[in-house]
């Protein structure tokens, strides 16, 4: 399985962004998707999940109410709408798929990551 992140760029804060990741190899539908993003000098951090099932998407405390997680399964991408940029969003994000039973919302469970794609946002 390929993941593949784009979508990256400098934007100011309050601007909106959208991601995508094309997850190419295997049956998309099969896997659990999520993004994550690593700021400088900090530890990779969870940002939003989609189960493979397509419902009921987990986000972050800092994304929820302003990050969206979306899938399109006929482009086999999965998307993250990021909207009310702040300059803590500021990291590179990573997509990842999983198709094993843990937990969308841990890590270590994720077996196959994308190269990221880097958020920069301005004041």
């Amino acid at each position: 399985v390929q993941l593949q992140a784009s979508g990256g760029g400098l934007v100011q804060a309050g601007d909106s962004l959208r991601l995508s990741c094309v997850v190419s190899g295997r049956t998309f539908s099969a896997y659990d998707t999520a993004w994550y993003r690593q700021a400088p000098a900090k530890e990779r951090e969870f940002v939003a999940a989609m189960p493979w099932r397509g419902d009921r998407p987990l986000y972050s405390g800092s994304a929820r109410g302003r990050f969206t997680i979306s899938r399109d399964k006929a482009k086999d991408t999965v998307y993250l709408q990021m909207n009310s940029l702040k300059l803590e969003d500021t990291a590179v994000y990573y997509c990842a798929a999983k198709s094993n039973a843990g937990d969308i919302d841990k890590m270590p469970n994720y077996d196959y990551w994308g190269q990221g794609t880097l958020v920069t946002v301005s004041s």
